[in-house]
């Protein structure tokens, strides 16, 4: 192509000098919701000494309402959406965007929210691999009417490199374990107050122990996707989600507006860690 148009980000070979716009990325953390993803650009400004208290950082895809994505100085910060379909679309261009931008020895962190399963609310899980509904460590998709199957693992080393660190904020609990990735909310995470349930409490429970017995620490919809793309483009990667109920207990978020607040803020505070250490190294 003479031109590389990132639709979904607004971003253009033709319109933008990637290299000189994000040739010095060297960590670029993405969670689903835009105004997360721009108070941890704030909070890893303050944390590498970048930028002026109170600084405010501009969006880079203002030119569309699909995602966001902001940067100081080596990181950048996007969100991806809620879903497999939309964390994809976002990791085509974002790998994209580095290959352009002819950057080297990048790190990819996805930071989120997740439902627990057997752990106390609060807990942070950094994926060791994301499994599907069944436990599987695979990403299945159809690509030219035939479904192919791609690896799910996770960096081993990084994920240790992320344990470390939790150890020394000692803040909150951290655990390594599996992920697993569904396609719905509701649902596809066994859950009993969607519109549409056709199964009882006792079946429900069954199932979250039968994950938990297969070391499922928590459920989201993203990191089987994640990881597949990161392996295949030979990136470093990990995921690091927070646990905002512990789902063998209830289905429903209740904790107060500041606790989540509270909660959210520690996957940043993991990785924040983590790129403060590797960049004064």
């Amino acid at each position: 192509m003479k031109d590389d148009i990132l639709y979904h980000f607004a971003l253009g070979t033709g319109t933008h000098d990637f290299p000189a716009l994000f040739g010095d990325v060297k960590f670029v953390c993405v969670g689903g919701s835009p105004s997360r993803m721009k108070a941890f650009i704030t909070y890893i400004a303050e944390e590498l000494g970048l930028g002026s208290v109170g600084a405010d950082y501009p969006n880079i895809c203002a030119g569309t309402d699909r995602y966001a994505m902001y940067k100081v100085g080596p990181v950048l910060s996007v969100s991806h959406g809620m879903g497999i379909p939309s964390i994809a679309i976002m990791l085509h261009e974002l790998i994209k965007l580095l290959y352009h931008s002819k950057c080297s020895n990048v790190t990819i962190i996805r930071i989120g929210t997740s439902g627990g399963i057997g752990l106390e609310p609060g807990s942070v899980v950094i994926t060791s691999q994301s499994v599907d509904a069944t436990f599987k460590p695979q990403f299945e998709q159809v690509i030219l009417g035939k479904t192919v199957i791609r690896s799910t693992n996770l960096d081993d080393q990084l994920a240790k490199e992320l344990m470390q660190c939790s150890k020394e904020i000692n803040e909150f609990n951290t655990v390594i374990g599996n992920t697993m990735c569904t396609l719905d909310f509701y649902e596809g995470q066994a859950r009993l107050d969607g519109a549409i349930c056709l199964y009882a409490e006792e079946e429900k429970l069954q199932y979250l122990k039968a994950a938990y017995d297969a070391g499922v620490r928590n459920i989201e919809m993203e990191s089987s996707v994640f990881a597949a793309i990161c392996n295949l483009s030979g990136v470093r990667a990990a995921v690091v989600c927070v646990t905002l109920l512990n789902r063998l207990e209830g289905d429903q978020i209740s904790s107060s507006h500041d606790v989540l607040v509270e909660y959210q803020q520690r996957p940043q505070k993991l990785v924040g860690h983590f790129i403060k250490n590797r960049s004064a190294s």
